[in-house]
């Protein structure tokens, strides 16, 4: 999330941030696909998406930053590259997910509009998340759990990596038409579902944060 409003306790990306993360959450908790559906799995992930993309916007754009220029310090322009570049993850995550609920797309089709922006996507977030920490660690140190965005920040390069794990077993194999791995694709939302959420619910705990912070989630469509 965002440092420079939310130390005046703008905290709204950080709420955008939380639902999408418990909406993705339940999409992959064990077991819900299979009762509700895969249709509705997919819809869960893409109703998330939405939250996401509308809280990465608001982070990138009313949180105080500022176009980096030549007299920009490397936190602040870091800072800013990550918020970026994870809104633009967000975008692509809707674009996977969405394509996702559509019913009739053939094995080329999903494989074009569902898995590879959701690989590019996860690219994105994991980019996002190293300038986070880069910009983190040159405010709080590589070490410093008592600080709450050291400790979203990281959360939230874990989430990011697990995504990206995600994102691999999610391949479709062109000679069976299974999953890469169905465990790995969706343990793997699960866990940075998870990771996201505690990041963003660190956010919205009173107090002022004392470093910039990349908030990154998404989600992906049903695997069962």
């Amino acid at each position: 999330m965002g440092w420079h409003r939310q130390n005046s306790g703008f905290r709204g990306p950080s709420l955008g941030f939380a639902l999408g993360s418990l909406l993705f959450a339940i999409g992959a908790a064990p077991g819900y696909a299979t009762t509700v559906g895969a249709h509705i799995g997919n819809l869960t992930y893409f109703a998330g998406s939405l939250f996401f993309t509308a809280a990465a916007f608001a982070e990138f754009r009313f949180t105080g930053r500022v176009t980096p220029g030549p007299s920009t310090s490397r936190v602040n322009r870091y800072d800013w590259w990550s918020a970026l570049t994870q809104f633009v993850g967000t975008v692509l995550f809707n674009l996977s997910t969405g394509a996702a609920v559509i019913r009739s797309l053939s094995a080329p089709e999903r494989d074009e509009f569902v898995w590879q922006p959701d690989m590019f996507g996860s690219l994105c977030f994991l980019v996002s998340s190293g300038l986070a920490v880069v910009a983190t660690t040159d405010v709080d140190g590589l070490w410093d759990p008592h600080a709450r965005n050291w400790a979203s920040t990281w959360l939230n390069a874990v989430g990011s990596i697990a995504f990206g794990v995600s994102a691999v077993g999610s391949l479709v194999v062109p000679a069976t038409q299974r999953l890469e791995s169905a465990t790995a694709a969706n343990l793997g939302t699960l866990i940075g579902a998870v990771c996201f959420l505690v990041a963003s619910l660190l956010m919205r705990a009173p107090g002022p944060p004392r470093s910039p912070v990349d908030g990154t989630p998404r989600g992906r469509p049903s695997r069962s």
